[in-house]
């Protein structure tokens, strides 16, 4: 795998605040976060169409919201790695991800658009794959139907699904791994995304239970073994 430091990170969502909240927007959440830690400012920017930021770090590092809708993303993210010369190598995407379970969070190069229309246009606008995804789980609305036993959410159709705000729980998984993978966010600057990944994708061991002390081995007692008289027992 290509071994490059990230120049743009682009964060999918849909524009408007009737989406905000919603798991499309996954995208959104989390470079808003990124922003803030690498002190960048969002300013919509025409020529890109999308709200566009800066790390204060040398080189800087862009970030990008689309303003366009989501089926539109690759507008945007073409437009502004074609401006500043960034290779698809050096393009970090975060989208929402229906395959995997709120709370998960995956780094992987490349692969299929999986039916997200934002990946499908960035596609078409970069002419390859080839560029490096956060995929950020919401969960499916078939899980959703399967948690109901078959009821309240069977018929859940995906477009409603992603469209709609998380539960309680599930809002809070998404915002522990946005957490997590913000966390190796120097190490994929830095272009070590193997290192990344491997960091992202592995587990928290479950602490070991105390080892309870030995119970003390109780004190041998002595026993008096009584001799029988034989004598008595001697016939006469």
């Amino acid at each position: 795998m290509p071994s490059q430091p990230i120049s743009l990170v682009v964060g999918l969502g849909n524009p408007g605040s009737q989406y905000e909240d919603t798991r499309h927007n996954a995208g959104f959440w989390w470079v808003d976060q990124l922003a803030s830690r690498v002190n960048g400012a969002f300013r919509a920017d025409s020529k890109f169409s999308g709200h566009v930021a800066k790390s204060a770090s040398a080189p800087p590092i862009w970030l990008l919201k689309p303003s366009t809708f989501m089926n539109r993303s690759g507008l945007a993210v073409g437009a502004l790695a074609k401006f500043y010369r960034i290779e698809p190598a050096q393009i970090l995407v975060v989208h929402d991800e229906l395959d995997l379970p709120a709370g998960e969070a995956k780094l992987k190069l490349g692969g299929s658009h999986g039916g997200h229309n934002g990946l499908k246009d960035i596609d078409a606008h970069l002419g390859t794959r080839d560029y490096w995804r956060l995929r950020l789980g919401i969960g499916h609305p078939r899980a959703l139907a399967k948690a109901n036993g078959g009821a309240g959410g069977a018929h859940i159709e995906v477009v409603d699904y992603v469209l709609q705000r998380p539960g309680t729980a599930d809002a809070r998984a998404i915002e522990d791994a946005m957490h997590r993978s913000i966390d190796v966010w120097e190490i994929m600057a830095k272009g070590d995304l193997e290192t990344a990944m491997l960091k992202l994708h592995t587990k928290p061991q479950a602490p070991k239970p105390p080892k309870l002390p030995k119970p003390p081995t109780p004190a041998a007692t002595e026993t008096t073994a009584t001799t029988p008289n034989t004598e008595s027992l001697i016939k006469k």
